[in-house]
Protein backbone atom coordinates (compact mmCIF):
# COMPACT_ATOMS: atom_id res chain seq x y z
CA UNK A 1 0.00 0.00 0.00
CA UNK A 2 1.34 3.42 -1.01
CA UNK A 3 1.73 6.07 1.70
CA UNK A 4 2.59 9.78 1.42
CA UNK A 5 4.38 11.34 4.39
CA UNK A 6 4.55 15.13 4.83
CA UNK A 7 8.16 15.65 5.88
CA UNK A 8 7.45 19.25 6.91
CA UNK A 9 5.73 17.72 9.95
CA UNK A 10 8.37 16.34 12.32
CA UNK A 11 6.27 13.35 13.39
CA UNK A 12 5.49 12.40 9.79
CA UNK A 13 9.13 12.96 8.85
CA UNK A 14 10.32 10.41 11.41
CA UNK A 15 7.67 7.89 10.38
CA UNK A 16 8.30 8.50 6.68
CA UNK A 17 12.04 8.05 6.99
CA UNK A 18 11.52 4.78 8.88
CA UNK A 19 9.11 3.46 6.26
CA UNK A 20 11.41 4.62 3.45
CA UNK A 21 14.39 2.78 4.93
CA UNK A 22 12.30 -0.36 5.35
CA UNK A 23 11.05 -0.12 1.77
CA UNK A 24 14.57 0.22 0.40
CA UNK A 25 15.61 -2.78 2.50
CA UNK A 26 12.79 -4.85 0.95
CA UNK A 27 13.81 -3.85 -2.57
CA UNK A 28 10.79 -1.57 -3.02
CA UNK A 29 10.73 1.88 -4.59
CA UNK A 30 10.37 5.24 -2.84
CA UNK A 31 9.99 8.83 -4.02
CA UNK A 32 12.19 11.45 -2.38
CA UNK A 33 12.53 15.23 -2.61
CA UNK A 34 15.81 16.63 -3.88
CA UNK A 35 17.08 20.12 -4.58
CA UNK A 36 16.34 19.70 -8.30
CA UNK A 37 13.19 17.60 -8.88
CA UNK A 38 11.56 14.68 -7.06
CA UNK A 39 13.30 11.36 -7.61
CA UNK A 40 12.21 7.72 -7.67
CA UNK A 41 14.78 5.71 -5.73
CA UNK A 42 15.90 2.10 -5.31
CA UNK A 43 18.75 0.24 -3.64
CA UNK A 44 21.64 0.71 -6.08
CA UNK A 45 23.03 -2.71 -5.18
CA UNK A 46 19.80 -4.63 -5.84
CA UNK A 47 19.45 -5.52 -9.52
CA UNK A 48 15.81 -6.46 -8.94
CA UNK A 49 15.03 -3.10 -7.34
CA UNK A 50 16.79 -1.18 -10.11
CA UNK A 51 14.79 -3.10 -12.72
CA UNK A 52 11.61 -2.19 -10.84
CA UNK A 53 12.64 1.45 -11.07
CA UNK A 54 13.18 1.22 -14.82
CA UNK A 55 9.88 -0.61 -15.27
CA UNK A 56 7.98 1.95 -13.19
CA UNK A 57 9.25 4.76 -15.40
CA UNK A 58 8.85 2.83 -18.63
CA UNK A 59 12.57 2.95 -19.40
CA UNK A 60 14.90 0.35 -20.86
CA UNK A 61 18.25 -0.86 -19.60
CA UNK A 62 19.89 1.41 -22.14
CA UNK A 63 18.95 4.33 -19.86
CA UNK A 64 20.60 3.41 -16.53
CA UNK A 65 19.78 5.61 -13.54
CA UNK A 66 22.30 7.86 -11.82
CA UNK A 67 23.37 7.16 -8.25
CA UNK A 68 22.84 9.59 -5.39
CA UNK A 69 25.30 9.61 -2.50
CA UNK A 70 25.20 11.27 0.90
CA UNK A 71 28.87 12.17 1.22
CA UNK A 72 31.62 13.33 -1.11
CA UNK A 73 33.83 10.60 0.35
CA UNK A 74 31.60 7.95 -1.24
CA UNK A 75 32.58 9.09 -4.75
CA UNK A 76 36.00 7.44 -4.52
CA UNK A 77 34.32 4.15 -3.53
CA UNK A 78 32.11 4.17 -6.63
CA UNK A 79 34.48 5.65 -9.24
CA UNK A 80 37.65 4.07 -10.58
CA UNK A 81 39.50 7.32 -9.89
CA UNK A 82 38.67 10.95 -9.17
CA UNK A 83 40.77 13.31 -11.31
CA UNK A 84 41.81 16.65 -9.86
CA UNK A 85 39.45 18.52 -12.19
CA UNK A 86 36.52 16.41 -10.96
CA UNK A 87 37.52 17.16 -7.38
CA UNK A 88 37.25 20.86 -8.25
CA UNK A 89 33.74 20.28 -9.59
CA UNK A 90 32.77 18.43 -6.41
CA UNK A 91 34.08 21.26 -4.22
CA UNK A 92 32.27 23.87 -6.29
CA UNK A 93 28.88 22.22 -6.88
CA UNK A 94 28.26 19.47 -4.30
CA UNK A 95 25.89 19.15 -2.63
CA UNK A 96 23.90 20.46 -5.57
CA UNK A 97 22.68 20.04 -9.09
CA UNK A 98 25.64 18.50 -10.91
CA UNK A 99 25.78 14.83 -11.94
CA UNK A 100 29.25 13.57 -12.91
CA UNK A 101 29.86 10.50 -15.10
CA UNK A 102 33.09 8.60 -14.38
CA UNK A 103 34.42 5.07 -14.98
CA UNK A 104 32.92 2.84 -12.29
CA UNK A 105 35.00 1.00 -9.71
CA UNK A 106 35.57 -2.43 -11.33
CA UNK A 107 35.06 -4.25 -8.02
CA UNK A 108 31.46 -3.04 -7.62
CA UNK A 109 28.86 -5.79 -7.63
CA UNK A 110 25.74 -4.17 -9.04
CA UNK A 111 23.65 -3.92 -12.20
CA UNK A 112 22.30 -0.49 -13.09
CA UNK A 113 21.71 -1.39 -16.73
CA UNK A 114 23.88 -0.82 -19.80
CA UNK A 115 26.35 1.59 -18.22
CA UNK A 116 29.36 0.62 -20.38
CA UNK A 117 31.45 0.54 -17.23
CA UNK A 118 30.53 4.02 -16.04
CA UNK A 119 28.57 5.49 -13.16
CA UNK A 120 26.74 8.83 -12.97
CA UNK A 121 27.01 10.23 -9.44
CA UNK A 122 25.50 13.20 -7.62
CA UNK A 123 25.36 14.42 -4.04
CA UNK A 124 22.05 16.26 -3.66
CA UNK A 125 21.26 19.13 -1.36
CA UNK A 126 18.45 18.93 1.18
CA UNK A 127 17.91 17.49 4.64
CA UNK A 128 15.54 14.65 3.74
CA UNK A 129 17.63 13.23 0.89
CA UNK A 130 20.94 13.50 2.74
CA UNK A 131 19.65 11.99 5.99
CA UNK A 132 18.10 9.10 4.11
CA UNK A 133 21.27 8.47 2.06
CA UNK A 134 23.34 8.49 5.24
CA UNK A 135 21.30 5.50 6.42
CA UNK A 136 20.66 3.58 3.20
CA UNK A 137 23.92 4.16 1.34
CA UNK A 138 23.95 4.90 -2.41
CA UNK A 139 20.56 4.92 -4.12
CA UNK A 140 19.79 4.55 -7.80
CA UNK A 141 17.59 7.56 -8.48
CA UNK A 142 15.88 8.94 -11.56
CA UNK A 143 13.36 11.75 -11.94
CA UNK A 144 9.98 10.72 -10.52
CA UNK A 145 7.93 10.63 -13.70
CA UNK A 146 6.86 8.39 -16.53
CA UNK A 147 9.24 8.54 -19.49
CA UNK A 148 8.15 11.29 -21.83
CA UNK A 149 6.37 13.30 -19.15
CA UNK A 150 7.66 16.29 -17.19
CA UNK A 151 9.70 15.57 -14.06
CA UNK A 152 7.66 15.76 -10.86
CA UNK A 153 8.21 18.88 -8.78
CA UNK A 154 5.96 17.67 -5.95
CA UNK A 155 5.20 14.34 -4.31
CA UNK A 156 1.63 14.51 -5.56
CA UNK A 157 2.84 15.00 -9.15
CA UNK A 158 4.95 11.86 -8.72
CA UNK A 159 2.10 9.87 -7.14
CA UNK A 160 -0.24 10.80 -9.99
CA UNK A 161 2.20 9.30 -12.51
CA UNK A 162 3.75 6.41 -10.59
CA UNK A 163 0.92 5.34 -8.27
CA UNK A 164 1.25 1.99 -6.50
CA UNK A 165 4.56 1.13 -8.17
CA UNK A 166 6.09 3.20 -5.34
CA UNK A 167 5.77 2.09 -1.72
CA UNK A 168 6.57 5.36 0.07
CA UNK A 169 6.36 9.00 -1.01
CA UNK A 170 8.27 11.58 1.04
CA UNK A 171 6.67 15.00 0.55
CA UNK A 172 8.73 18.12 1.28
CA UNK A 173 6.73 20.66 -0.69
CA UNK A 174 7.54 22.01 -4.13
CA UNK A 175 11.07 21.41 -5.45
CA UNK A 176 13.39 24.34 -4.85
CA UNK A 177 14.65 24.57 -8.43
CA UNK A 178 12.25 22.43 -10.45
CA UNK A 179 15.02 21.94 -13.00
CA UNK A 180 16.97 18.71 -13.43
CA UNK A 181 20.67 18.45 -12.65
CA UNK A 182 23.32 19.21 -15.22
CA UNK A 183 25.11 16.03 -16.35
CA UNK A 184 28.77 16.08 -17.39
CA UNK A 185 30.91 13.26 -18.78
CA UNK A 186 34.38 13.25 -17.24
CA UNK A 187 35.34 9.72 -18.32
CA UNK A 188 37.94 10.90 -20.83
CA UNK A 189 39.93 12.50 -18.00
CA UNK A 190 40.56 8.94 -16.79
CA UNK A 191 40.39 6.82 -19.94
CA UNK A 192 42.51 8.63 -22.53
CA UNK A 193 45.22 6.11 -23.44
CA UNK A 194 46.71 8.03 -26.36
CA UNK A 195 48.52 10.58 -24.24
CA UNK A 196 46.13 13.35 -25.21
CA UNK A 197 44.44 15.40 -22.53
CA UNK A 198 40.80 14.56 -21.92
CA UNK A 199 37.96 17.04 -21.64
CA UNK A 200 34.71 17.31 -19.74
CA UNK A 201 31.62 17.17 -21.95
CA UNK A 202 28.15 18.46 -21.07
CA UNK A 203 25.59 15.69 -21.67
CA UNK A 204 22.56 17.57 -20.35
CA UNK A 205 22.21 21.22 -19.45
CA UNK A 206 20.39 21.78 -16.17
CA UNK A 207 20.70 23.76 -12.96
CA UNK A 208 24.46 24.33 -13.26
CA UNK A 209 25.17 26.54 -16.28
CA UNK A 210 27.93 26.19 -18.84
CA UNK A 211 29.43 29.49 -17.65
CA UNK A 212 29.64 28.14 -14.08
CA UNK A 213 31.39 24.99 -15.31
CA UNK A 214 33.75 27.04 -17.45
CA UNK A 215 34.74 29.12 -14.45
CA UNK A 216 35.87 25.97 -12.61
CA UNK A 217 37.26 23.91 -15.50
CA UNK A 218 38.66 26.50 -17.91
CA UNK A 219 39.87 24.86 -21.13
CA UNK A 220 39.16 21.39 -19.73
CA UNK A 221 35.51 22.00 -20.66
CA UNK A 222 34.81 20.86 -24.20
CA UNK A 223 34.30 23.78 -26.58
CA UNK A 224 30.79 24.57 -27.74
CA UNK A 225 29.98 23.45 -31.24
CA UNK A 226 29.33 26.44 -33.52
CA UNK A 227 25.75 26.72 -34.80
CA UNK A 228 25.03 25.18 -38.17
CA UNK A 229 24.26 27.51 -41.10
CA UNK A 230 20.64 28.56 -40.93
CA UNK A 231 20.39 27.56 -37.23
CA UNK A 232 21.37 30.59 -35.17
Amino acid sequence: MTTIFDCRDEAQLLAGMRHARQAIGRGDLIVIPTDTVYGIAADAFSATAVQRLLDAKGRGRDQPPPVLIGSTDTLSALAESVPEAVQRLVEAFWPGGLTIVLPAQPSLVWDLGETRGTVAVRMPEGRVALELLAETGPLAVSSANLTGQAAAISAHDAERMLGDSVAVYLDDGMSKDGVASTIVDATSLVRRADGERGEVRILRQGVVSRSQLLEVLGDLLEAEEPPQDGNP
